[in-house]
């Protein structure tokens, strides 16, 4: 199989640099197009009456430090040229959504080591690795 178009999924937290220095390693093997995409997943306290408003503008406030920061880490990266894209939604959904939409070859993404309850939780990358359309990459990370 030959990866055309590779989506890296980034969570922007510590260990975002080794997921995407994977992903790029990947794509440079293959000469796959490389696009960067995080989600937002903000549930509001309260998601009608009063507290609606200010739910919005706490989203958008987080899609936009979002954006800020996978630029940033694009940038370290060397990737400043490749497509990013920051979308608000459940993050399960949407790397599904967007390697089916897009479509992505390969969904390279982290995954930590878990123990005892968290075994059982049915964890993002867990989702995406069952019901991808294409192949998953799940970088090990630490802890």
């Amino acid at each position: 199989m030959e990866y055309k178009r590779i989506l890296a999924a980034m969570d922007l937290g510590e260990h975002s640099k080794r997921v995407l220095a994977r992903a790029k390693a990947v794509a440079g093997v293959a000469g796959a197009e490389l696009k960067l995409l995080h989600v937002v997943e903000y549930v509001p306290v309260e998601p009608m009456g009063e507290a609606l408003l200010p739910a919005v503008n706490i989203e958008e406030e987080l899609v936009t430090g979002a954006r800020k920061r996978l630029a940033e880490l694009a940038r370290d990266s060397g990737l400043e040229d490749r497509e990013q894209q920051v979308i608000a939604g459940t993050i399960k959904s949407e790397v599904l959504r967007e390697a089916r939409e897009w479509p992505a070859d390969l969904v390279v993404l982290g995954s930590r080591e878990r123990h005892g309850l968290a075994l059982i939780v049915n964890l993002t990358e867990d989702a995406v690795l069952h019901a991808a359309p294409c192949d998953v990459l799940a970088v090990r990370l630490p802890g």
